[in-house]
């Protein structure tokens, strides 16, 4: 076994945000409650939170355990992963989900204060890393990352946002400690941080690129999919409530993974669902958690999150977030395993759906796919106010984004889509023929 140091300002950084103690079971012994942390505007969580609590599926599946016990579900909304950890390790919170940095913080407090957690499923992933975009203002001159040296950068420190800046400053050369002033704040705060011009960029997670996109407010200038690194949510558990309630644990995991089939299954509707919990737009919602989203919904733990997770251990030690972390420990996929039967097998193989452009029909409760980004231009020439939400695959990621915030490349015959300018002038440097075009003329040239 590994052995797990927290380093001095981690552990000032992880110091409990309650002394209170106890157990997050309230109840007389016959009545129980189970608390569940989520995080309702992190729309990549929500087959472990706002859909299934919608749906009511763990509380029909507790109903069903016939164990003597009446149980009560406690639906906890937070905007990070951090209040529910402090929560979780207070022993406050019994089931929480949150992103693959935060769940590595979760699984070093835990150890640091002898309340140790566990990585029991996953919500949604993207493999390339498509979940975290870098954005800047929609008149901002930025155009690649080298043009973020000196510049203020808004990203919440500890976040994969904060991960996928880090190492997109690497790769570009720049150092991400002294190359840029990085400001650490909540996606809201720097939202508006950007908006009001006092951020020259903002780094964050699903959903708040595609958001601030969707509504005028900022345009995309890295796509985290160029990193080719897989980015996650997932769920994790309080090591002493799995023990003494393995039961509700795997009617959780069970319930998750039939949110998770409802969602893949109606996704036009999980959207809508989403988006009225939250107060986020359906069409954004759609963007990340639709049928060809840049979210993929598995419970399973696959191998290649897990070797990610061993990967982003040593971005948050350089940070002095953590120290060491044994992740092996972390994971216990057993609860799902014993939950899902043969069917975990299959769901471990499966794969995500090929990307695919897609239009959302006003007054439609189901999308259109097209084959390629051109047949969709074409249907968009068409019927221009018939349409909802139009969204198109990156010509090289595979990150979806909205058709009218793309940038648009002409290469003969083709029309091809992208997240980031960088990565379109890199393909037109490639391709002698290959021009960027506007979103208007890539329309006109649509047969």
């Amino acid at each position: 076994m590994k052995r797990t140091a927290l380093a001095a300002p981690a552990a000032l950084l992880l110091l409990p945000l309650t002394a209170c103690g106890g157990s997050a079971e309230a109840g007389d012994g016959k009545n129980v409650t189970i608390t569940v942390g989520y995080q309702s505007k992190t729309i990549n969580t929500v087959t472990a939170g706002t859909l299934l609590r919608s749906l009511g599926y763990f509380e029909r599946d507790l109903n069903a355990l016939h164990d003597g016990h009446t149980y009560k579900v406690d639906w906890q909304d937070y905007a990070t992963g951090a209040p529910i950890t402090a929560q979780m390790t207070a022993g406050k919170i019994d089931i929480g989900s949150m992103g693959d940095f935060p769940l590595l913080i979760n699984a070093a407090r835990g150890k640091q204060l002898g309340k140790p957690t566990h990585l029991v499923s996953i919500t949604g992933y993207n493999l390339r890393g498509g979940l975290n975009t870098i954005v800047t203002s929609p008149d901002s001159k930025l155009a690649s990352l080298t043009d973020l040296k000196g510049k203020k950068v808004s990203t919440s420190i500890g976040s994969a946002a904060d991960g996928t800046l880090v190492r997109a400053l690497q790769r570009a050369g720049i150092d991400p400690d002294k190359g840029v002033e990085k400001l650490n704040q909540q996606p809201a705060v720097g939202a508006s941080a950007l908006t009001a011009g006092s951020a020259d960029a903002l780094s964050q997670f699903v959903a708040w690129p595609g958001l601030l996109a969707f509504q005028g407010k900022a345009k995309a200038l890295y796509d985290g999919a160029q990193l080719n690194l897989p980015t996650f949510h997932g769920v994790t558990a309080r090591e002493d409530f799995a023990g003494q309630r393995p039961a509700v644990l795997e009617a959780f995991l069970k319930a998750q993974s039939e949110a998770t089939d409802y969602l893949n299954t109606h996704p036009v509707a999980a959207a809508e669902s989403v988006a009225k919990a939250t107060g986020l737009p359906a069409e954004v919602v759609y963007l990340y958690n639709g049928a060809h989203g840049i979210s993929t919904f598995d419970p399973a733990v696959k191998p290649q999150l897990i070797s990610a997770l061993e990967k982003d251990v040593s971005v948050l030690k350089s940070a002095k977030l953590t120290g060491d972390i044994d992740v092996d420990s972390f994971v216990d996929d057993q609860y799902l395993k014993k939950a899902l039967g043969a069917e975990y097998t299959q769901r471990l193989a499966a794969t995500p759906p090929a990307a695919a452009s897609e239009v959302w029909p006003k007054g439609a409760e189901q999308t259109t796919a097209f084959k390629t980004p051109a047949e969709l231009l074409s249907y968009v020439k068409k019927h221009k106010d018939g349409i909802r939400a139009a969204y198109v695959p990156d010509a090289t990621t595979g990150t979806l984004w909205f058709a009218d915030k793309a940038v648009w490349v002409a290469d003969g015959d083709q029309l091809l889509p992208f997240v980031a300018p960088a990565t379109a002038k890199a393909y037109v440097a490639a391709h002698g023929d290959a021009r960027v075009i506007t979103y208007a003329d890539a329309l006109g040239q649509a047969s």
